[in-house]
């Protein structure tokens, strides 16, 4: 399916040198960030505990936040979820006071704001178990607020958290070297996983520099955008391939050239739709989605600045040509070609 098609090559090759010396210069600024500010982590990863609580009309998180930091419990973070009545706020981790009772207290701060009072409340769970919670009286009897839940989250998880995240992401990497290497060949794979960590130290890049909140959340984001990314490569790599199959005496510049102006079409209809999605997540999605949506973005912007540049214009200067990826002794056409050009 085609929007539009371009009929006359766009020379993307002839301005690879200068668009990839701005690669390196964001790269190197996203690596100094990380060096010198780093990820402002979230509590899956440097532990605290977490306080759920509902309001009985809409929450005023202003009041919310003003009564939590009154406490001071450090750097707290406090945020609507779900509806405008349920607030999440999380504490970083306190050494010096026992969980329980850092819960308790916040909830008790909480509490006052709606001019109530704390008690213990005795109730019946679905499974007919009796069982006690905190609540919160105001002077009409009734309830402003609802404690929901509680969790902490301890420092030895969230460094697991950390760990395993890192791990993941290694893991991922390493998987997509050597599928472009099995698929096509090895200097695609240099190229495509060059191209993939320029998108993800960049994405950190952007988090360390306006110290946004990295979560398990964004972090999900990172490796969803390593994969669209290397998809698009892929795309590219493989219009590459069928080019050098088709036209005998093309250049590689020329080569890669038509492969990518081939592509655009279904790379304004792909990323386009999928942006609009992501658009949505951040304009509705609420505080949970932002940072999610904020890494998505910068993500399938900057995949597709890769694909192009980073990404083709290695595989140029790494020498790849048409013998590399047409297999000598099979005749052009040839259904058991393995080299035959599949639809990404």
């Amino acid at each position: 399916m085609e929007f539009f098609r371009i009929h006359r090559d766009i020379p993307f090759m002839r301005h690879v040198l200068a668009l990839n010396a701005v690669s390196i210069l964001a790269f190197v600024l996203a690596v100094y960030f990380l060096a010198t500010r780093g990820l402002h982590l979230s509590i899956e990863f440097t532990g605290g505990t977490l306080v759920e609580v509902q309001y009985a009309q809409t929450a005023d998180l202003e009041r919310t936040r003003a009564s939590v930091e009154g406490l001071n419990l450090g750097e707290v973070q406090v945020q609507n979820f779900g509806t405008s009545r349920d607030v999440l706020i999380r504490v970083p981790v306190r050494g010096e006071r026992e969980q329980g009772a850092l819960s308790a207290s916040v909830f008790e701060a909480l509490c006052r704001a709606e001019q109530g009072t704390v008690s213990t409340k005795e109730y019946t769970t679905p499974q007919g178990e009796q069982v006690s919670r905190p609540a919160c009286t105001n002077a009409a009897g009734s309830e402003p607020l609802t404690l929901t839940r509680t969790e902490f989250v301890g420092p030895s998880v969230g460094e697991e958290l950390y760990t395993n995240g890192a791990l993941a992401l290694a893991v991922t990497i390493l998987g997509i070297m050597a599928y472009l290497a099995m698929r096509f060949e090895w200097k695609f794979s240099i190229a495509g996983i060059v191209a993939n960590l320029h998108d993800v130290i960049i994405i950190l890049g952007f988090f360390a520099f306006f110290q946004w909140e990295f979560s398990l959340a964004v972090l999900a984001a990172v490796l969803a955008v390593l994969g669209y990314s290397v998809n698009e490569s892929v795309v590219i790599f493989d219009r590459i391939r069928e080019t050098f199959r088709k036209y005998r005496k093309f250049t590689t510049p020329e080569a890669i050239d038509h492969a990518i102006t081939r592509t655009i079409s279904r790379t304004v209809i792909t990323h386009g739709s999928t942006q609009l999605m992501v658009v949505s997540m951040l304009l509705f999605g609420g505080p949970t989605l932002e940072y999610f949506a904020i890494a998505l973005t910068i993500g399938i912007l900057f995949g597709i600045y890769s694909s192009i540049f980073v990404a083709a214009g290695i595989a140029m200067w790494l020498g790849v040509k048409r013998e590399d990826l047409i297999k000598q002794g099979v005749k052009e056409g040839d259904p058991n070609d393995p080299n035959a050009g599949a639809v990404v």
